[in-house]
């Protein structure tokens, strides 16, 4: 309890303390998700704190069956404080939309967590739970007024105490309107010089505790697990380092031989040429031992390529690995997986892709843009597949048992966000929020929480060419968006380009 008690003190000033940068998910650390609970479909919003224990805000848009109210209470994904939530607290509903709801909730600590949703409206009770990834991010500075006045405060502080002793010496046993002797001004200034001293001590003390605290609080800032890519040949090879095994620290004790699959791969990769993004692959290496994945690389234009890898571990929680990799001319190849996907689109210099991608086959993925795009502002991104005839296709599937996969990349590098129909949380993670064995993991996602799209897809049927991705940009920029859609036995990436304000 005192270790707690000092973690949330900890917490409410480290805002005011040093500053060190974020390297969580590259960039995108907030969550979206499209759930359906019995008849209700929420959009879902949780933006998650830079500092642990912090507030995460969450916002829901309710559509289908009425909603009355809704209950939140965050658990940990897994462990035995999962079977031991709080008391859970009311979202409120907006006074002007009465389907939109907002709320806040404490997580208390590093790493996965969820949010579950009760539900109470016209078609009953409901219940579902979206998986949250908690992590410290950042350390701020300490405003220098705020500094300023603090070192005064605390100098008044400490020459009040001594000045209070003092008198204390001095007065405490006269009799009112007596003059102190000598020997008791003497006894005073003593007295006074003593308090300055102590008290100046209990400072310097408090300082080096503050100091260790921080220490360890900044060893707790997200880093990602290292990725090592190694070429022979056309064989790559990716090593994923482990971090430090000190199981007080949650994050800190991350392994590299704990990987659930997820859509049947356990993990996916990301390969897109720098710096014009005009070469992109989504690639599925194979475990061969713990914390080694391999595969013979297709063929891929020479170059320096940006991976971005995303695993999730058996706790639920999900990492984006990132690192970069040179390819050389010649490179002998291997063809492409039927499960991996690739697109040559125009360079980032040869200007700005639209809504309309005309793909190598004949077909064409339009996107339905908004009309402004806005960082930190909820959108649900649609996307269509047409054939050579410009009509809806007809022979869509489901691609790794979804509709479509999109990632979103920021041009710069600094945002990188790999997503699904649902949202952007971690299939895997998603199951284990909603009551899945980890065991599971092969298995395509079906249930409450999956979109129509998802539905068709585990049965293997056609299903509707269009797709949407719930998403916010995290910030202003320029971002290139990868959409993989399938018809036939044809996998299609579609490329278009997004200037955020």
């Amino acid at each position: 309890m005192m270790r707690r008690g000092s973690q949330i003190a900890l917490a409410l000033f480290i805002a005011l303390t040093l500053a060190l940068p974020a390297y969580a998910h590259i960039g995108s650390k907030d969550v979206y998700e499209e759930v359906n609970a019995g008849p209700y479909k929420l959009f879902v919003t949780i933006r998650t704190p830079n500092v642990i224990p912090g507030v995460a805000t969450i916002e829901v848009r309710s559509s289908g069956a009425p909603v009355r109210s809704i209950q939140i209470t965050p658990t940990p994904l897994t462990g035995d404080a999962a079977k031991h939530p709080p008391s859970s607290d009311p979202m409120r509903p907006s006074a002007d939309d009465q389907t939109f709801f907002t709320g806040s909730l404490w997580l208390m600590a590093a790493g996965s967590w969820q949010v579950h949703f009760d539900l109470d409206g016209a078609a009953g009770k409901a219940s579902t739970s979206v998986p949250v990834p908690a992590m410290p991010l950042s350390i701020l500075p300490m405003q220098r007024p705020l500094g300023i006045a603090l070192a005064v405060l605390a100098l008044i502080l400490i020459v009040g105490l001594a000045g209070i002793v003092a008198a204390a010496v001095r007065e405490s046993r006269l009799d009112p309107g007596l003059p102190s002797s000598a020997t008791q001004r003497r006894r005073a200034l003593i007295a006074s010089a003593f308090t300055l001293v102590f008290t100046a001590l209990l400072f310097y003390g408090g300082y080096k505790w503050w100091n260790i605290e921080a220490a360890a609080y900044a060893a707790d800032i997200y880093h990602p697990l290292s990725l090592s890519p190694m070429l022979s040949g056309n064989t790559l090879d990716l090593r994923i380092g482990r971090y430090d095994t000190d199981a007080l620290h949650s994050l800190r004790a991350r392994s590299n031989n704990d990987l659930l699959p997820d859509h049947g791969h356990v993990m996916h990769l990301y390969a897109i040429r720098q710096p014009g993004m005009d070469a992109v692959f989504h690639l599925h290496p194979a475990l061969v031992s713990a914390g080694d994945l391999r595969m013979n690389l297709p063929s891929m234009p020479p170059g320096t390529y940006r991976l971005y890898a995303d695993i999730v571990h058996a706790n639920g929680f999900p990492e984006t690995l990132s690192a970069n990799l040179t390819i050389p001319p010649g490179l002998p190849s291997a063809p492409l997986a039927p499960e991996d996907a690739s697109a040559a689109p125009p360079a980032l210099s040869q200007g700005e892709l639209g809504t309309v991608y005309k793909l190598p086959d004949g077909y064409t993925m339009l996107w339905d843009r908004p009309t402004e795009l806005s960082a930190n502002t909820a959108y649900a991104f649609r996307f269509r597949l047409v054939d050579a005839a410009g009509h809806p296709a007809a022979d869509a599937r489901p691609y790794l048992g979804m509709a479509g996969h999109a990632a979103f990349v920021k041009t710069d590098g600094t945002v990188f966000a790999h997503t699904h129909p649902e949202g952007s949380a971690a299939m895997q993670a998603v199951m284990l929020a909603n009551g899945a064995s980890a065991a599971m993991g092969g298995m395509d996602m079906t249930g409450p929480l999956s979109s129509a799209g998802s539905d068709a897809a585990a049965a293997g049927d056609h299903i509707p060419p269009t797709v949407e991705f719930p998403y916010g940009f995290p910030s202003p920029g320029r971002y290139r968006i990868f959409i993989q859609m399938r018809h036939a036995n044809t996998v299609e990436t579609g490329a278009f380009d997004a200037e955020v304000h």
